[in-house]
Formats: C-alpha cells, sequence, structure tokens
C-alpha cells in the first residue's frame, strides 16, 4: 500500500489586477484633488501703519437709553431730526465740523438714525462713531 500525502495542488497565486485597480484610483484621485497651474508671487511693499492721535471732534453727541440727545453735555428737547438739526447749525463751529456720537449700548435705532438724518440736514458731513473696545 502506498500512502500518498494529499499536496494541495492550488499554488498560491498573486493577482496583481486588484492591486492595480487600487493604484490607479490613488493615481487619479491625486491628479483631480492637486491643481497644475503655477503661481506668481509679487513682490509687492506693503503701507505701514501708523497710529495718529484722533482728532477731536467739533461736536458731541450723546445718546442716552432712552431716546435723549445731548448736545457738548447741554440736553435737548429734540424728538425729530429738524429740532435737533437746529441746535446743531447753531452751535459755533468751523467751516467744516466733525460729529461725534455717543450712543448707549440700549439706545432706540431709531435715535441714532434720527441723529444722522439732523447731521446731514445740518451740513455736516463728517460723522464719527465712539465704540468701545472689548
Amino acid at each position: 500500500m502506498r500512502f500518498r500525502r494529499a499536496r494541495d495542488q492550488d499554488q498560491l497565486e498573486l493577482n496583481l489586477v486588484p492591486l492595480i485597480d487600487v493604484l490607479l484610483v490613488v493615481l487619479i484621485f491625486l491628479a483631480a484633488s492637486s491643481t497644475f497651474t503655477r503661481q506668481r508671487q509679487l513682490d509687492v511693499s506693503l503701507p505701514k501703519a501708523q497710529a495718529q492721535a484722533a482728532q477731536p471732534a467739533e461736536l458731541l453727541l450723546a445718546i442716552s437709553q432712552d431716546g435723549r440727545y445731548a448736545l457738548n453735555g447741554d440736553w435737548l428737547d429734540a424728538d425729530s431730526p429738524e429740532p435737533l438739526a437746529r441746535a446743531l447749525k447753531q452751535t459755533p463751529t468751523q467751516e467744516q465740523p466733525a460729529l461725534l456720537i455717543l450712543a448707549d449700548g440700549q439706545a432706540p435705532h431709531f435715535a441714532v438714525v434720527q441723529a444722522m438724518q439732523a447731521a446731514r440736514q445740518a451740513g455736516i458731513e463728517r460723522i464719527h462713531f465712539a465704540t468701545q473696545a472689548p
């Protein structure tokens, strides 16, 4: 009797087709995600910022949280832009005065808009708003 060892007739093969498929997908992904344009760089000299002391405003208009106005520390009885514009015109200033609006954080929006409209009616072109740094 001859006992033969059963040998696997199947040889191990390395199937390269899936490997090539994966490599092609990676290559396509890299080609699609990269850009082929050349970026040109210009040698630009940017301006430097220089802080200057702010010019003091000629007119200070404060707006309280209930919508009342104070011009240069004096309370005004103005509930519309017309009386406020008259008060702005009557204040002695330079030829082109600047207006600094100091509005309370809780001041109504329409009070600030009325102040801007009154400044326009008074012929004031430069309007600044005071802000508070955090």
